[in-house]
């Protein structure tokens, strides 16, 4: 059970990016949709659970050692390669999303230009990758249980003070932006995305470990914690729309109505977690086209960085909405392949 629960864990810490703390995930994909974003947080739990299973599954069953491994076996000769690509272009646009977050969270937080916190945020990942700073990423790793604490204490306050009818909060909730035009397709294209973004290495976790039930539960274990997670925070936010309402950073807004130490730590672990996943997410897609060993890695580094930046400008909540449903769309086309290829190899053990 032990090693379900790693595998679960690191499922859990691939999806809870800064985007899913911050609340403005949830809120465009869920919580847009009312009292049926409630529902929606379900249907994304069932989801989640089934996928994690299938991949980790499929990683036990190949003893993967790469995520190229495991997508090349999904896709097939002709499909892999797309796949591949796509899931490196969205390593590309997670890190944008949190360059940009960073500019929402000095400027909710401190009331500095957004432009400012993204320039911060780029220069500390090009920094790290640069001087190959490892530890700094351990301790920033972390921060994971501080966050999930302050988010549980930001449940309880936002039930205990919520001034509106359930009723007169679904009309709130429905007023704001949402990613998707139901909230089924907002569950379902949530999942997609996050898929899209974690396969790869949930494919990676499943090969370490040679039982494939241990590893298929590891995958439901996770699905479930995630969507635990998400109905937790869609419920704090629904409880006070009236206060989030408009935000880019919801639950750190909620944060700060606590009390403003209480927000200032919010926002220095949800920074630190942006930059955690910008620096992994950078990484992983700068070596899919140059070896880090190669002269000219460095300078592409800056280059990629120089692009991530002018990209974040777009913002926060626009790159969520706009950036992540696009990544949902396309990652139909994987979640589709990965179906077909645990189909294809449940056949294959049944026949030997």
């Amino acid at each position: 059970m032990k090693k379900s629960f790693q595998i679960g864990g690191a499922f859990v810490g691939l999806v809870t990016g800064a985007g899913f703390a911050s609340g403005q995930e949830i809120m465009q994909y869920f919580t847009s949709f009312g009292v049926m974003g409630i529902v929606g947080g379900l249907v994304a739990t069932i989801v989640f659970a089934f996928l994690g299973m299938i991949l980790a599954q499929l990683g036990s069953d190949l003893q993967t050692t790469s995520h190229k491994e495991g997508i090349y076996y999904i896709g097939g000769r002709f499909l892999g390669p797309v796949l591949d690509m796509f899931i490196t272009a969205i390593l590309f646009g997670v890190a944008v999303v949190m360059f940009a977050g960073a500019g929402a969270t000095f400027y909710q937080t401190f009331g500095i230009e957004p432009v400012i916190g993204n320039i911060v945020m780029v220069i500390a990942t090009i920094l790290t990758l640069l001087l190959d700073v490892k530890n700094i990423l351990k301790v920033v790793a972390m921060l994971t249980p501080y966050l999930m604490g302050i988010i549980f204490v930001v449940l309880l306050y936002s039930f205990f003070t919520m001034d509106y009818s359930i009723g007169e909060l679904d009309v709130l909730a429905r007023e704001q932006p949402a990613a998707a035009s139901s909230w089924w397709m907002g569950a379902i294209l949530y999942v997609s995305y996050n898929i899209a973004a974690g396969a790869a290495m949930l494919i990676v976790m499943g090969g370490t470990e040679k039982d494939r039930k241990i590893a298929g539960r590891g995958g439901i274990l996770g699905g479930v914690m995630l969507g635990i997670l998400i109905v937790l925070i869609n419920l704090s936010l629904f409880a006070k729309m009236d206060v989030v309402a408009g935000v880019d950073m919801p639950t750190l807004e909620l944060a700060k109505q606590i009390h403003p130490a209480v927000g200032i730590c919010m926002a220095l672990v949800l920074l630190g977690m942006m930059y955690n996943t910008a620096v992994g997410m950078f990484y992983v897609f700068t070596v899919r086209f140059i070896s880090p060993d190669k002269p000219m890695f460095k300078p592409t580094i800056v280059l990629v960085g120089f692009i991530g930046f002018a990209a974040s400008t777009a913002g926060f909540t626009t790159l969520v909405g706009k950036l992540y449903s696009t990544m949902g769309y396309l990652g139909f086309i994987l979640v589709i392949a990965i179906m077909l290829a645990w189909a294809r190899n449940e056949d294959r053990r049944k026949r030997h």
